[in-house]
């Protein structure tokens, strides 16, 4: 079954590269009211993106996943009539009262709940599931056999998840650390990552177990060993985390994943003239997290890239080192080791010259987390065309794309003096379509064609595939564009909720109260509770990390001003949590 590849873009030229590298979808953020708010599209360049992407029958979803104040509920409505306008294939939501005009209003662009939605709990997945939501993308703390279930629970509802990229520390959406330090919600796009900072670890009578360690910091997502088993499970897409990252990270790992997945849900092939590895972009060491139950997941050293793996320093002088890789280094290479860094300048043999003096120890493990040479072949164009067949007979000329698109074209003109010359212009001249958004897959002959100059065959085959084209798009549009079917209120599986529901305006508050759910507190942005409270809920486990899992012991984490946070550990659902100090 071919499932969706889905990419991020943080502008147009990503999202283009993206799916010219082979994602079926891409999500990108609007003009406003997106979880990544550095990360804005006008609608003019969203509109640019969904006509490109439409060729490929490719998909483009939006993301308005931030929750929103009264004000801006009126504006957020609007951007999604807007966006239903110009094409997009659907938009990711997570405020409540959004989702209650949508409704009410019976939109019909597909809604996909967000994973800010904290989409962990299966009664939460089965309540979107009854309202009449296209989709839900689950929370990345679920494991394979977690995800097997939801899908038993609903069989019908589109799950989503994360196959790749940085993961939040936090359970998605239950995060309120940044806000409570500084006033910067991630709730609301504005996350200032204090999960990247480093903290103390103590014990409650002062004592220091670790200090200055990056003790909420986690490797990167690479689920790609459990592509299969998802898919079982019953995914029917995948999605690559990175709206900040560049367009060669973006090219890379979806050229990789591609490749791992075979065809997909969009037409099409693309021609990729670099070896894609997930290691030679950003990552902090990787992790499959708890796809197949708890791993070390997080990593204490540091919030940097570590890249990719090279060997073992084995020798060391002043501003050099050797080690006992077996890779080929280059000028610009960036290295890193130990929570440091160093450029390379030049190679002699085995032995580096660094830019710089680094303190390092033989027998240290050395990384690569920045390949010049491979930045470069990530700038090479790709191309992605749709494969067509082409047939002449009786004067006739039918193209048939790969998706069964078919047009007919008449040709006239005076009788050849050489048919065989002419069939081989026509053939020759045909095949040329580097340019074009086609390649040919075949061409049959099966009767005398007319006499026609070479300009004459290439504007043909010019006409022809702008009118191929547009078919696929009228198709498209009739046939494989999805509409939403209505939507409806439905019970909530908990009788109330406090500010965990995130609830920012009154819209949400009667949409939870129409689902039989009272509102006892309006979210942390509103107003931050006057008692003590769970600023973030994490399956990452600090008692695990320290090899102290069955320790009575309370702990405890200091940041660099001497604040503390108490942690708390419910053992029984293998969870931590981060308490305000309050």
């Amino acid at each position: 079954m071919a499932v969706e590849l889905l990419a991020p873009a943080k502008d147009k030229e990503t999202a283009k590269a993206a799916i010219d590298c082979g994602a079926d979808a891409v999500y990108i953020g609007a003009p406003n009211f997106g979880a990544r708010k550095s990360a804005s599209n006008t609608l003019e360049d969203i509109k640019e993106v969904v006509e490109y992407a439409h060729k490929f029958w490719a998909r483009v979803h939006i993301t308005i996943n931030t929750i929103l104040t009264d004000d801006e509920l009126k504006d957020a409505y609007a951007l999604v009539r807007e966006l239903e306008d110009i094409g997009a294939d659907a938009v990711i939501i997570q405020d409540m009262g959004l989702l209650k005009l949508l409704i009410d209003n019976k939109i019909k662009i597909p809604v996909h709940m967000s994973t800010q939605c904290d989409n962990y709990l299966p009664e939460k997945v089965k309540f979107f599931n009854d309202i009449g939501v296209s989709r839900v993308i689950l929370a990345r703390e679920l494991s394979v056999e977690q995800v097997a279930d939801i899908h038993k629970e609903n069989p019908d509802l589109e799950l989503e998840t994360f196959i790749h990229g940085a993961l939040c520390v936090s359970m998605s959406g239950q995060c309120y650390l940044s806000q409570y330090i500084g006033g910067r919600s991630a709730n609301r796009g504005e996350c200032a990552q204090p999960c990247r900072k480093k903290y103390s670890v103590l014990t409650d009578d002062g004592k220091v177990l670790v200090k200055d360690t990056y003790a909420l910091c986690l490797k990167d997502f690479n689920g790609s060993k459990c592509i299969d088993d998802l898919i079982d499970a019953g995914i029917c897409s995948f999605k690559i985390e990175g709206r900040l990252k560049d367009i060669g990270y973006v090219k890379n790992i979806v050229s990789y994943y591609r490749a791992k997945l075979g065809r997909g849900t969009s037409s099409g092939k693309s021609e990729i003239l670099f070896k894609p590895n997930p290691e030679k972009s950003f990552n902090r060491g990787f992790t499959e997290y708890f796809l197949n139950g708890r791993t070390d997941c997080f990593n204490f050293e540091s919030p940097k890239s570590r890249g990719e793996y090279l060997g073992r320093v084995t020798e060391t002088g002043d501003k050099w080192i050797r080690t006992d890789t077996d890779k080929v280094l280059s000028p610009q290479d960036g290295l890193y080791f130990s929570g440091d860094g160093a450029k390379v300048n030049k190679t002699e043999g085995d032995k580096i010259f660094l830019n710089r003096h680094v303190n390092i120890m033989i027998g240290t493990k050395i990384y690569r987390n920045y390949d010049a040479e491979f930045e470069q072949e990530l700038k090479k164009p790709v191309k992605r065309q749709i494969g067509a067949g082409v047939n002449v007979c009786n004067n006739i000329i039918t193209v048939t794309d790969e998706d069964g698109v078919t047009i007919r074209h008449e040709i006239t003109g005076d009788k050849a003096n050489n048919p065989e010359n002419m069939k081989e212009t026509f053939v020759k001249q045909f095949s040329k379509t580097g340019e074009e958004d086609f390649y040919i897959k075949e061409i049959k002959i099966e009767s005398e064609l007319p006499f026609m100059p070479v300009s004459a065959v290439n504007n043909l085959r010019r006409t022809l595939f702008a009118e191929l084209m547009a078919e696929r798009l009228k198709v498209y549009e009739s046939k494989i564009k999805q509409t939403h079917g209505p939507m409806k209120y439905s019970p909530y599986f908990l009788n109330e909720i406090d500010y965990r529901g995130n609830v920012h305006n009154s819209s949400a508050e009667e949409f939870y109260n129409k689902c039989g759910c009272k509102v006892t507190e309006r979210s942390f942005e509103s107003h931050k509770p006057e008692r003590t409270v769970e600023l973030m809920r994490c399956k990452h486990c600090i008692k695990y990390a320290l090899n102290m899992c069955k320790s009575p012991q309370k702990l405890l984490l200091r940041d660099d001003y001497g604040k503390l946070y108490p942690l708390k550990f419910n053992c029984e659902k293998c969870e931590m949590s981060v308490i305000s100090p309050d």
